[in-house]
């Protein structure tokens, strides 16, 4: 999340055009498509392919909430944003994933009855940012995450907190904070009584305004203070306080409440009151973390200057500026970065013909990151309530600086430590703590803590015992936040973009949410072996919100990367070096606009050329050190607001022809150009409005077709756009077909087999085999995760996932790309099977205290019905060395041979072969010696080689 030390508010120099609020998608259409996809999943003819998750795991991914046992705390459970709830009974030396079996990998809370061991997931994430997911409503656990039960609140799509009541586990409270970009009912407080069966809502603020906090007084569950907020996301503008956000009291266990944080009860209200986390001493005590909305009063105080601001040049006349010492106005330009040509002496020649106004040197320094307000918003603040939420008053006086910048939203959460009234941890940009309630503030982020925080536990009975979750991971400390240790072990990676290259082994390169760029090769292997070398085998090489890669074809060392909104570099790995490359506006110009996540592309014509989409297209014919726009405002020309909107979304340029390169943007419009930006056409006309264009694909194997999807998850809108053109855009297919209900984040064309597609969404993967007239789903090891890209390794046939919550997964798909329609329907179709080494460890051990090694291979064949099949393993001579009986299902399916022999097959081989000798292995099995055999399904036979 963190861009800069300051406030960062966007402003869109751009014409304004209106939107009309697109509808959600209903309760009733979302559990249609989560049974659809479960009845996809059983009859999927992909779904024995099985996919391995290849990390990584160093740099973790966003934690949402953690659950402690209370009598065993090296016992626990950690929710992430979309990576599911993981459970460790080690103290976080290893964990276990416990809700892959559920629809949704999207968490906003979690709660534990440690008594009953009923695990309660509240799924969509409460934080609010771009990327929070939402969830399904209510899933309940009672036997450690093998199987749940969606017990209610489906239209919820965010979850704040679940209460459990200590002493009645089928009592329980939940603040649902509601729908993330429309309005919507079913927010507010709920209860149950009945364990989830019925539910009540007992607080309803309004339709944009849920809850965001509850919690209860220790000792006395009857006693509970909830936060209501408001607030309005779109696509480009968010507003995260209003008058509807206040402090709730209830006296009976959630039934009933009542607003405490009155105008008179010294809590801030009105339209700058933002989000608020509250923390529970006692019945009487009470801490709420407010971010604070509402402006500074501007200091009046004169300050020195040394030389000139971008401030000066808003107001400043021609005259004015024309009579500045050009030293000083140099001085201005060389420190801000403005590019060689722009020197006193020609700007102020620019400024004498009236191209160019003073204002415009401001402009020049003002992206959609930049602040433009005079005075910054008050930011985090805390208030102590010592009678019970009837009166407030802030705890310190100075500004809390530095913690939330002007994205508070994003935190908002605050603790209390239940052995020290005055013993209070406040979450942001760092973590802080007081031992002063809240008088004054330490930071204790160390330096291998991430920075943004999102939870924390502190040890009700252990004094410094602090488990804390932020963007990076866990991390645990028993002094206090004095030193900490990481729990990073669990492949939770929030993957914005992969890619590969064609080394050996080749590397994947991946862009994650607020963890930057890394690089490892794809075999590396997710275990702690690197603890032991001191080398983790991925390896940084970008910060910040990493984003997308492209590699250079020639040499693997040249890579482009950076992190949000454009910052893009080139990277030479070998020598360290870098360079920045975001395209800079003329002065006198609008500020281009880059989308949080800006395409790059390099040009598969030709390595030097790089295409980097703003709201104009930009082209570098050397490497990014110089670039020139090739098109016009490729948008609808943007829309106000605080969220740069009206950018470009994704790039394609066809491999038949360098110049035919196709655009889509955030704001819903693709374009196409044949002549390398001479001229351009809008080509979606016939498409549905106002969506996110998340990919535009040129085919590699038809020069006139193009792939493109969309999404509506910024209207809350999860309905499946997938579209085909064979005309250049002209004219479009939907082909989304059967695809369950679930917004579209890529599509990718396989390079060997034009007839195959894959497609990626919010909860998972689909391949069509016949151009997307129907999609099976990918499952076996793969949950219900958002697919943010898809790249195929064409050497290596690997199919990898760069999932938002699951790191990557990856798979071969050789198999799949030989079939066609006739292949589907033969009974049988053998693949081959990769040639085996052969070794005299077979059946043995390295030592006394080694596990046996026992080789195996995979026997992969496509079956058109499910029934039994037999598999001989033969000998040169077709005897029959071994049968194998497997119970085949409709599709792909794989077995694992041992490659071991029977007693008699032995003697029979040895029999054929005299100069062959099949010694019983160690452990009492006989092997296949070297040779060439057979495997036969039917009538389809093919050769295992042992060389």
């Amino acid at each position: 999340m963190r861009l800069q030390k300051h406030l960062i508010i966007c402003f869109l120099f751009c014409s304004c055009f209106g939107f009309s609020q697109q509808a959600s998608t209903s309760v009733k259409v979302l559990k249609k498509a989560i049974q659809q996809k479960q009845e996809l999943a059983q009859n999927s003819l992909v779904k024995n392919v099985s996919f391995d998750n290849i990390g990584p795991t160093i740099m973790s991914g966003r934690v949402v909430d953690l659950d402690v046992n209370p009598n065993n705390p090296t016992e626990f459970y950690v929710g992430y944003a979309s990576g599911g709830v993981w459970h460790t009974t080690n103290n976080g030396s290893t964990f276990e994933p416990i809700l892959d079996t559920s629809n949704t990998q999207n968490v906003g809370d979690i709660a534990v009855d440690w008594k009953t061991r009923t695990i309660w997931v509240g799924t969509g994430e409460n934080n609010s940012s771009r990327s929070s997911y939402a969830g399904i409503g209510i899933l309940k656990s009672s036997d450690n995450g093998k199987t749940w039960v969606n017990v209610g609140l489906p239209d919820s799509h965010h979850i704040g907190r679940i209460l459990i009541n200590p002493y009645n586990p089928d009592e329980v409270v939940i603040g649902v904070t509601g729908h993330l970009y429309s309005p919507n009912k079913e927010r507010g407080i709920y209860k149950t009584t009945d364990g989830g069966k019925t539910w009540k809502q007992n607080l309803f603020v309004d339709d944009v305004s849920g809850i965001i906090d509850v919690q209860y007084a220790p000792n006395n569950y009857n006693v509970m203070f909830a936060s209501s907020w408001t607030k309005d996301r779109k696509a480009w503008n968010f507003n995260g306080s209003g008058n509807n956000s206040a402090i709730y009291k209830s006296t009976d266990a959630g039934n009933t409440w009542t607003k405490v944080s009155t105008p008179k009860s010294g809590f801030p209200t009105g339209d700058g009151v933002g989000r608020i986390g509250l923390a529970v001493f006692n019945e009487n005590i009470i801490y709420a973390l407010h971010d604070s909305q509402f402006r500074r009063a501007s200091e009046n105080k004169e300050e020195d200057k040394k030389g000139l601001t971008k401030e000066d040049f808003k107001t400043m006349t021609v005259e004015s500026f024309l009579n500045l010492e050009d030293k000083k106005l140099n001085g201005f330009l060389k420190t801000n970065g403005f590019q060689e040509k722009y020197r006193a002496e020609n700007v102020k020649q620019m400024v004498r013909s009236g191209n160019v106004k003073p204002i415009d040197l401001a402009k020049y320094l003002e992206d959609a990151n930049t602040m433009l307000f005079d005075t910054p918003v008050i930011g985090a603040e805390v208030y102590k309530s010592i009678d019970g939420g009837k009166t407030w008053q802030k705890t310190h006086e100075n500004y809390i600086d530095d913690l939330y910048y002007s994205y508070g939203y994003y935190f908002g959460e605050i603790r209390v430590d239940l052995q020290n009234k005055d013993g209070i941890y406040i979450m942001g940009v760092p973590i802080l703590k007081s031992k002063d309630g809240g008088k004054t503030f330490a930071s204790i982020s160390k330096e291998n803590v991430h920075a943004d925080h999102q939870a924390l536990w502190v040890n009700p009975e252990k004094s410094g015992h602090l488990i804390n979750g932020n963007d990076g991971g866990l991390n645990m400390s028993y002094d206090d936040g004095e030193s900490w240790e990481k729990l990073n072990v669990t492949s939770v990676g929030q993957f914005y973009a992969i890619n590969v290259d064609n080394e050996t082994p080749y590397n994947v390169y991946g862009g994650l949410q607020d963890n930057g760029v890394w690089v490892g090769a794809h075999n590396a292997g997710v275990n702690k072996r690197w603890q032991q070398s001191g080398q983790n085998p991925w390896e940084s090489i970008m910060g910040g919100d990493g984003m997308h890669i492209q590699i250079d074809s020639r040499n693997s060392n040249i890579v482009y990367t950076g992190y949000q909104f454009g910052n893009y570099f080139r990277i030479n790995r070998e020598t360290k070096a870098q360079k920045y490359i975001q395209p800079k506006h003329e002065l006198g110009e609008n500020p281009y606009r880059f989308n949080w996540q800006t395409p790059i592309l390099l040009s598969p014509h030709n390595q030097d050329i790089l295409y980097l989409g703003g709201n104009k297209l930009m082209r570098s014919m050397n490497q990014g050190d110089d670039w020139t726009a090739i098109s016009n405002d490729l948008t609808n020309g943007g829309k106000a607001g605080n969220v740069a909107y009206g950018t470009l979304t994704t790039i394609s340029e066809s491999p038949f022809q360098f110049g035919l390169i196709y655009t889509g943007s955030d704001d819903g419009l693709i374009y196409v150009t044949k002549n390398a930006g001479g001229s351009w056409e809008n080509i979606s006309n016939e498409l549905p409005k106002d969506l996110w264009v998340t990919r535009v694909i040129a085919s590699q194997h038809k020069k006139e077709r193009v792939y493109v999807t969309l999404n509506g998850y910024r209207w809350d809108n999860f309905s499946v756009y997938v579209y085909m053109s064979d005309d250049y855009g002209n004219t479009w297919k939907n082909i989304s077909s059967n695809i369950p209900l679930s917004p579209v984040n890529v599509i990718k064309e396989d390079p060997k087999n034009e007839n195959i597609l894959y497609v990626g969404t919010d909860n998972g993967a689909y391949v069509s085999f016949n151009k997307g007239e129907k999609w099976d789903v990918f499952s076996k090891g793969l949950p219900s995760v958002a697919v943010h890209d898809l790249v195929i390794q064409p050497k290596a046939n690997d199919l990898l996932l760069g999932t938002h919550g699951r790191s990557i997964y990856k798979t071969n798909i050789k198999h799949l790309q030989k079939m066609n329609a006739s292949k589907m329907n033969q009974s049988i179709v053998l693949f081959d099977v990769e040639d085996v080494k052969h070794s005299l460890r077979w059946g043995s051990s390295f030592s006394a205290w080694s596990k046996v090694f026992e080789p195996s291979i995979d026997i992969s064949f496509y079956a058109n019905k499910t029934g039994e099949q037999t598999i001989k393993i033969l000998s040169e001579n077709n005897s029959e060395l071994n049968v194998i009986k497997v119970n085949a299902e409709k599709g792909f399916n794989t077995i694992e041979y041992d490659l071991t022999i029977s007693e008699k097959a032995q003697k029979s081989l040895m029999k054929e072969n005299t100069s062959v000798k099949i010694n019983k292995a160690e452990n009492g099995k006989y092997y296949l010696p070297k040779g060439e055999y057979g495997v036969r399904i039917g009538s389809e036979k093919s050769i295992i080689q042992i060389k």
